[in-house]
């Protein structure tokens, strides 16, 4: 795997090419215009995205079907630099028939212990916990 990353002045970095292109930015705090994620939240959408294709892939394979699939990431860090990530807590939210709990939790579960290795990276340094929301079909 490799990337090259360009560096756009005001604090703001462009990695990849063509449409797979993403901005990192930071907050005007620091420099930036706060206009696109920090690299630390790119961090967080690529766990999201790492579990939510395995748990997409795994549900289609076991044919479970839903309307809606969103997963919300809200990640504590220690307070000392370098400043990490220790807790990180998921929620799968889905519409779909209840009946199909089991099958959902199952492939969340499968994802965490055995496939997102973006999961398994950042659970060398923080305790990444989880829950499902199911709003009926």
């Amino acid at each position: 795997m490799k990337i090259s990353t360009n560096y756009d002045g005001k604090m703001r970095f462009t990695s990849g090419e063509d449409v797979s292109r993403v901005v990192m930015d930071a907050t005007p705090l620091v420099g930036g215009l706060g206009e696109a994620p920090s690299p630390k939240k790119m961090v967080l959408h690529g766990l999201a995205g790492c579990t939510g294709m395995d748990v997409a892939a795994i549900l289609k394979k076991k044919k479970v079907e839903y309307d809606n699939f969103s997963i919300d990431v809200e990640a504590d860090q220690t307070r000392s630099h370098p400043k990490v990530f220790n807790e990180i807590k998921m929620v799968f939210r889905f519409t779909a028939d209840p009946e199909d709990r089991a099958h959902i939790e199952n492939a969340i579960k499968l994802s965490k212990g055995q496939f997102c290795g973006v999961s398994e990276m950042l659970g060398k340094t923080a305790s990444i916990t989880w829950e499902l929301e199911i709003t009926p079909r």
